[in-house]
């Protein structure tokens, strides 16, 4: 595919001429050492332009007045939404990997509920679990509003340690882990014993600072995200990846055994 970058292949006909192919040489610079050889100046200047790159991606996703209305009334409400690039991405996974059977952990007020439906095909069935009953019933009524049939979601009361292992083995496309941090390496176990072959599990906010007041609190969430991240990197059984959006989102598909 042409690229359109200088060096790439522009196009055309097969006939041009090319000369002497050359060897690649690496241009890596080891850890450490691109600020001494550039300078603090070139140092802060590329930190600037990522932060650009970066404000610019987010920007690219506009919400519309459904998702605006339920962010601000999670902010309101002191329920922690998922981020307009993360709730994207939710819609492009399950859109992706056309998953129609979904879990998600951590209801909240619906905004990723409302997210992943939207990627889904019309006749998945959506799963989402949160102790929180009330705010259930607010979500069901916004994938209502978002126009789903009250049939495509099925709400279910309780903590992830209750709810998670009563459903089924490798029978789920999609699993989001997005409910108490400290319980995400518990979490991210049980999805793997939900997931099929193929099946694609995303863990939210991993790569968070852990800004608490609390220094044993945060600890114990740092810690949990630690565990997370090295348990889906040393795991042979998955194909990980994390996006650089939001606060992080951890991605990772499960490898089909059979090799089919």
């Amino acid at each position: 595919m042409a690229t359109g970058r200088p060096g790439g292949r522009g196009g055309g006909g097969g006939g041009g001429v090319r000369g002497p192919s050359r060897p690649l040489r690496a241009v890596r610079k080891e850890a450490g050492t691109a600020v001494a050889a550039d300078g603090p100046d070139q140092a802060e200047a590329a930190t600037r332009a990522r932060t650009r790159i970066a404000e610019r991606a987010e920007a690219f996703h506009v919400e519309d007045e459904l998702l605006a209305g339920l962010r601000e009334r999670s902010t309101a409400e002191g329920v922690v939404p998922v981020a307009p690039a993360t709730a994207a991405a939710l819609t492009f996974l399950a859109a992706a990997t056309r998953a129609r059977s979904v879990v998600e952990i951590g209801t909240g007020l619906g905004l990723g509920t409302v997210a992943l439906l939207r990627g889904m095909p019309a006749d998945g069935l959506l799963t989402s679990i949160d102790p929180d009953g009330e705010r259930q019933v607010r979500a069901r009524v916004a994938c209502i509003e978002a126009g789903f049939a009250p049939g495509r979601v099925r709400m279910i009361k309780g903590t992830s340690r209750q709810v998670l292992p009563k459903l089924s083995d490798a029978g789920y496309d999609l699993v989001v882990v997005d409910g108490v941090t400290t319980e995400m390496p518990r979490d991210l176990e049980a999805s793997l014993r939900l997931l099929r072959p193929g099946g694609v599990v995303v863990v939210d906010d991993v790569l968070w600072q852990g800004r608490l007041t609390d220094p044993v609190r945060r600890e114990a969430v740092a810690g949990a995200l630690r565990e997370t991240v090295r348990a889906v990197r040393e795991d042979e059984r998955l194909v990980p990846l994390v996006l650089p959006i939001a606060e992080g989102l951890l991605c990772a598909a499960r490898r089909d055994p059979s090799g089919a």
